[in-house]
């Protein structure tokens, strides 16, 4: 069983077909996308699934903290399900790849007490840009 459907079969989620199925296809590393890609991917495994049941499925799971909306750019959301590990997003700038990444320090403590203007800062997000070695091969 995926790790987020054990969290969320851990919670008392109900566990339609159709949840079970986008909840399978949002299952692993480095999953990072948009609503018609799980769409697509949950017809494949559910023929009947429609495209409403998806987007709420995706609403009710963002809604738990179970799966991060994830936008970094001007292209559509993707969703995350690596919830509960802090990270940031390594994105490729031609192709839109997203990868997580897990780098040591504290970005919190990054950032010097001029430049808070007075806020308390309780999270942080990074998105580093560049090139995957597939686009940078081209």
């Amino acid at each position: 069983m995926s790790d987020l459907l054990e969290r969320l079969r851990g919670r008392g989620w109900r566990m339609t077909a159709q949840r079970r199925v986008v909840a399978e296809v949002l299952d692993g590393e480095h999953v990072h996308l948009t609503a018609d890609e799980v769409h697509a991917r949950a017809v494949a495994k559910l023929p009947e699934i429609s495209r409403a049941t998806v987007y709420n499925t995706l609403g009710e799971l963002v809604s738990l903290g179970e799966v991060l909306e994830v936008s970094t750019d001007k292209r559509a959301k993707r969703y995350d399900p690596n919830a509960h590990r802090p990270h940031h997003h390594l994105v490729c700038a031609r192709c839109g790849s997203i990868r997580d990444v897990h780098p040591t320090g504290n970005p919190l403590a990054d950032l010097p007490d001029t430049e808070r203007f007075g806020f308390t800062v309780s999270d942080v997000e990074v998105t580093y840009r560049g090139l995957c070695p597939d686009c940078a091969g081209a």
